[in-house]
Parts: structure tokens; sequence; C-alpha cells
């Protein structure tokens, strides 16, 4: 397990390297020049605008060396000449600095990344919480009427766009009862019990529309292992139907979900893009949307790349949950 990790581990450094280059370039030909709005910005607040020239700013930026050259300062290949020609970049661990703010997106991305990890957690207590009762109880109920209630729930959780429900809860509450819940971001340092009060409405949201795909999957999966002849054997014991689904269907019916939960874990820290605007909350997901709109190019590559780096070590660590799950599973 050791040799397989550690080989793990060095393979996601190509993987990494061949990731930095796609993320540079595509974000590079996403249309609009974000030198063009700085200009248009400047001008209809201050007037600067007239005064400097496209050029001035490029060269300011780095932005006017060819595209070889900029990915190369960006990954600290070669020296930056904004950063008193230091070797800093990527390789550094320095992921370049806002075109719009002039901080860095690293510590950009330390300051928002809480917001969405707690987003996240919530949205995955939630989504589990749903998921994994309904869907066993589906399955050991097949074809009765509470699994077919079950069943439409999670239909109708795969169905709803998230971002209407999220307006459904804000738009019909202020009309009727005359309540909203807070927009305003409160830390969680501030204030913890008003921060969390805050949290759980956009978690629960969130969890609630990830609950129908893990609440299918787990009702397919315990239906499929309640099949197996190890099961029939159970029963034959004489054991009651806690012990068989406890001790012998669950956790092999629950490796091919954590699967699909190993691949959500990243999507809904950088997923949360729709409930972070709506909610107002300052996390990875709206200042993603904002450098989208403002074309801010470091911090775009920067999430991406924090972004891959998270589901390379997701899908090492739900291959190492495999092992532990089932002592079947050997990697060598």
């Amino acid at each position: 397990m050791r040799a397989y990790v550690i080989r793990r581990l060095f393979l996601i450094i190509p993987t990494l390297f061949l990731i930095t280059i796609l993320v540079f370039l595509l974000v590079r030909f996403v249309p609009g020049d974000v030198i063009d709005m700085m200009l248009a910005q400047m001008s209809e607040q201050s007037g600067m605008g007239a005064e400097l020239t496209a050029e001035y700013l490029r060269q300011a930026m780095g932005l006017d060396q060819p595209l070889l050259k900029q990915y190369a300062i960006w990954m600290g290949f070669i020296p930056n000449p904004l950063q008193e020609d230091k070797f800093l970049g990527v390789v550094q661990g320095f992921l370049g600095e806002s075109l719009w703010k002039n901080k860095p997106v690293l510590t950009e991305l330390l300051e928002r990344l809480p917001i969405s990890i707690e987003l996240g957690l919530i949205a995955m207590i939630t989504g589990w919480a749903l998921a994994m009762p309904i869907g066993i109880y589906s399955a050991l109920r097949q074809d009765t009427a509470w699994d077919y209630l079950g069943r439409s729930f999670a239909i109708v959780m795969l169905s709803v766009p998230g971002f209407w429900l999220a307006t459904m809860v804000i738009v019909y509450p202020s009309i009727i009862w005359g309540w909203t819940p807070s927009l305003e971001y409160i830390p969680f340092l501030e204030n913890p019990g008003g921060n969390l009060l805050q949290f759980l409405l956009p978690g629960f949201l969130m969890g609630t529309q990830m609950s129908g795909g893990l609440m299918r999957m787990v009702r397919t999966m315990v239906l499929e292992v309640m099949r197996q002849d190890y099961i029939r054997t159970a029963w034959s014991k004489g054991l009651n139907e806690r012990t068989v689904i406890i001790r012998h269907a669950l956790k092999n019916a629950l490796m091919p979900v954590v699967t699909i939960a190993g691949m959500m874990l990243p999507s809904l820290i950088a997923g949360s893009v729709i409930m972070e605007q709506i909610f107002c909350l300052p996390g990875v997901g709206r200042l993603t949307f904002e450098a989208l709109t403002q074309r801010d190019y470091p911090i775009i590559s920067g999430i991406n790349l924090v972004m891959a780096t998270t589901v390379l070590l997701c899908n090492l660590l739900t291959d190492i949950t495999y092992a532990w799950m089932d002592p079947r599973v050997q990697y060598r």
C-alpha cells in the first residue's frame, strides 16, 4: 500500500504540470480583454482612462510578454520582473497577484476557502443524512409506497434547478411572512451562532440536491448486494434485519457510493457559485464568478489549479478507502 501511494503521488506531478498548461492557456481565450475593461472603469470613475494607454497597462502587468514567457514566469521557471526579478511562481508556492486588487491569489484563496469548506461540509452532512436512510429503506421495501415516495424525492431533487430553489426560498418567505435570510456575511469569530445559522439554509439546499443522486446510488447498490449468496446465508443463520444490513450488506454496498462522494467533494467547493452568489457568501465560488466577470487571469488560473489538485488528491483518497472497506482490494 505504501509503495502504491508513493507511486500515485509521483504520478500527480506530471498530471499537474499538464493541468497548469491548460488552465493558463484556456483562460486567455475567454472573450473580452481585461485591459479594455480596466480603462473603461477608470474612465468612468475618475477620468484617468484617457490618460493611460493599453500598452502602458500591459507593460505594467506583464501582459505584453509572449504567452510562453508569461507561463514560465507564472510557473517560476524564470525571474519575475514584477517581483524584483525573483524566481516566484507556482513552483515556489506563489500563484500570482490579482490584476484588479494587487493582492496575492493565495492570500485571497485562503481567506475565501474556509467559507466554501463550511458550506460544503454542511451540504455533505445534509446530503448523506438524507440519502443513506431513504436509500436503504427504499431498497429494503422495494416496490412499496415508501419506495415510490423515496424514488420520487430523488427525481425531484435531481430535476429542480438549484438557483430556482434558492430564489424561491428567499422570495416566498419574504412575501408571506416578511422574513428573509441574512444577506450580509457574518464572520465565525465575531458571531459563531449567527454564522452557523446563515450557512444552514444554503448548505441544506445544496445538500438536498446532492442527496438525489446519492440516494439512487445507495438504493441500487443495496438492492444488488441483498441478492448475493452471502446475504442469503446470513438470513439462513437467523440474523435479524439490522445485523444483516449493518454488518454484511452496507459496507459492500457503499463502495461505489464512495466513488461518487469522492467526486463530489471538490465540486461542493467549486460548485457553490450559485448559492454563494444568491446568499452573498464571499467564498471561492463567488470569487470565481467575480474573476471570470473581470477576466482576472491569475485568480482564475489559481483557483482551477487548486481545484484540480483537490480532485487528484480526492481520487487517491477514494482508492485508499477502497482498500480499507474491502480487504480483497490490494494495491501493490
